[in-house]
């Protein structure tokens, strides 16, 4: 895959892959480490990472290196994950396995528009800084957490929600990941007010069966994320906020599809419903 990359997206990839040798360096070689205790080998996975950080600083010049300490964040934070799920206690194994989640979506979306539409990526395409909203809803997530972790520890052992959770999550992920994939250089992460000689209606693979996927699979994503943490105060706000952020985004983006396609795209709003629950889009009225 990495011959097909351009150059920001193999340098992400090789930085994310670094980023997720902390996950060896807390394992390490099994002679080394058996005697060693949890906390000795948080600290050594942690120096790696610094030290990484570091070369990557020295490395790259301060363009490159925004892309590569992002990059390499996200494999670290997959890392940490994984460490989480496998030797915490029960009941902060669904934390890890949301914070593995969270990492391969994030570098996931970088490394999504570097292979269909490099002409636009950028360090925003990690949507690490997507908005203050977004931010907000991660942070109270982490808080209703540990808050219930506290109060109701039994709430957040159920091994049964966190596999649905999971499997709600990859099948948003995928969703969206093939709906970025079959759009290729129509794809972005920002509404296009502009239409470019480029810009064609994607109708084909999974836009015949809906008219915006990336949106469905962001959704169940966001919402499977909630399961997987056992939140069920996050989970009706999520379910809530995001329907309502789609909802806003699906209306503003179809009024540029109107004005780009016209009759075209009225009769593809005709076949194809837009995939959300009680969203219609943007529609022309006869």
């Amino acid at each position: 895959m990495a011959t097909m990359l351009c150059y920001e997206g193999k340098l992400s990839l090789y930085c994310f892959l670094g980023g997720m040798v902390s996950l060896l360096v807390f394992y390490g070689v099994e002679s080394f480490w058996y005697e060693e205790s949890m906390w000795t080998k948080i600290a050594f996975a942690v120096g790696y990472y610094v030290a990484l950080n570091i070369l990557i600083r020295l490395r790259y010049n301060p363009r490159d290196y925004q892309i590569a300490v992002r990059a390499a964040f996200l494999g670290a934070v997959l890392s940490a994950g994984i460490i989480v799920l496998l030797v915490a206690n029960e009941r902060y194994k669904a934390f890890g396995i949301y914070a593995t989640l969270m990492a391969m979506f994030h570098y996931s979306e970088y490394l999504g528009i570097a292979i269909c539409n490099p002409k636009t990526l950028s360090t925003d395409s990690f949507i690490l800084n997507h908005s203050v909203h977004y931010a907000l809803a991660a942070a109270a997530s982490w808080v209703e957490f540990f808050v219930e972790v506290h109060y109701f520890p039994e709430i957040k052992s159920y091994k049964t929600i966190w596999m649905a959770g999971v499997l709600l999550c990859l099948a948003g992920e995928s969703l969206r990941k093939v709906a970025m994939i079959t759009a290729s250089k129509n794809f972005t992460h920002i509404v296009q007010f502009e239409r470019h000689n480029e810009h064609e209606l994607v109708t084909h693979g999974v836009y015949s069966w809906m008219r915006h996927p990336s949106y469905v699979g962001w959704f169940y994503w966001s919402v499977g994320t909630q399961i997987t943490l056992a939140n069920p105060l996050c989970f009706v706000i999520y379910a809530i906020a995001s329907w309502k952020f789609f909802h806003d985004r699906i209306l503003m983006e179809e009024i540029t599809l109107l004005n780009f396609f016209g009759e075209e795209y009225i009769q593809y709003q005709e076949r194809v419903p837009s995939g959300l629950p009680y969203i219609r889009g943007f529609r022309v009225e006869p």
